[in-house]
Order: C-alpha cells, then structure tokens, then sequence
C-alpha cells in the first residue's frame, strides 16, 4: 500500500513513506491496515521498535482531529507488538515532537522501548 501525503507535507522524500511503500527494505514485526512496526536503526534499549502510521503525517503537531482513530491504532499496535517481544515487566511508549521534542524523521511515529528498566526523567 503506497503512503498518502498529507496536505501539508510531501511524502515524496520522507524515510518513513519510503519503508511503507517499500522502496526502502525494513524488517517489518508488525503490519495491519494502518500501521506498521520495525526495530529502530540506533537502539536505546534492548527491545527498541518503531511504530509508524502508513499515511503521512508530519508530526503530533500536525494531527487533526479526524486522526484520533489511527492514533489509538498505533498505541494498540505498540501494546500488541509488546505481547509479542515479552516485555511483560513493563515498556515505554515515546511520541517525540518537534525539533526540541526531539523528532528527527518528519513522519509521526512511536518508539517502544522495553527490555530493561527505565528511568526518570528521560532527558
């Protein structure tokens, strides 16, 4: 399934659309209709995943109202792709936003962090 920009960003050149439609190769452990879930190339934890929506939207900043539906689908897919890795003594769940919130890829997207403990705060 080809990614569909959103209107206020191209997808052309987005890393993240590029794994969706699959002209960049990701090792995918989850995939539904919305969704898809892959390990992060710089890991910061034992279990280190990304849980990115198919269709392109730049940023938390960026969701609309009407994204309420896929936001709930990617916290679901994370809680699932949790089950699935064992990590049953907890994980994080991280949505950065933003230059300062730390986002570096332009396409909104989850990390699951799990397989040791985490502190706080986060940095």
């Amino acid at each position: 399934m080809k990614a569909t920009p959103s209107s206020s960003s191209s997808s052309s050149d987005c890393l993240f659309c590029r794994i969706v439609s699959g002209d960049i190769p990701a090792n995918r452990v989850y995939e539904d209709e919305l969704c898809i879930g892959f390990p992060d190339i710089n890991p910061q934890a034992p279990t280190h995943l990304l849980i990115i929506p198919k269709r392109h939207i730049a940023s938390a900043a960026s969701a609309a109202e009407g994204d309420t539906g896929l936001l709930g689908s990617l916290v679901a897919a994370a809680s699932a792709i949790a089950r699935n890795e064992g990590l049953s003594k907890g994980y994080r769940i991280v949505m950065n936003t933003g230059d300062d919130g730390g986002q570096t890829v332009n396409h909104l997207h989850l990390h699951l962090l799990g397989g040791r403990r985490m502190t706080w705060p986060p940095g």
